[in-house]
């Protein structure tokens, strides 16, 4: 079975996928600053999005999406504040949005939801 870190890393190229059909261009991905981390970051055109992906293979505990705390909400934001600060970018538009992959039959199930929060 594999490692959680490989199941999410397969998810957030699941969703990369999925956001560059869409037309986003990928920015970054695994994004860490200070002590947290946005999966991935895109430009939607001219808009900065900052990208939370959760999966899940069963929902017996929630959808991948309910597990997007108060908390994780704060922490990506400090983490886009922190990338836009590092990056000396002001007075762009930017949002987050979720990506959330369940699987059913061995094959993902993709939720988006832009300006998730």
């Amino acid at each position: 079975m594999p490692h959680t870190r490989e199941k999410g890393k397969g998810a957030e190229e699941i969703a990369e996928k999925f956001l560059v059909e869409k037309g986003f261009k990928i920015i970054e991905k695994n994004y860490f600053f200070a002590r947290g981390e946005v999966d991935l970051i895109a430009d939607d055109n001219g808009i900065i999005v900052f990208i939370e992906v959760k999966s899940r293979k069963s929902i017996e505990y929630g959808e991948p999406e309910d597990s997007i705390t108060i908390g994780k909400r704060r922490q990506i934001r400090k983490v886009a504040e922190g990338y836009l600060y590092e990056k000396n970018i002001s007075g762009v538009e930017a949002r987050f949005d979720v990506v959330a992959i369940k699987w059913e039959r061995g094959e993902p199930v993709i939720n988006y939801y832009p300006n998730a929060f």
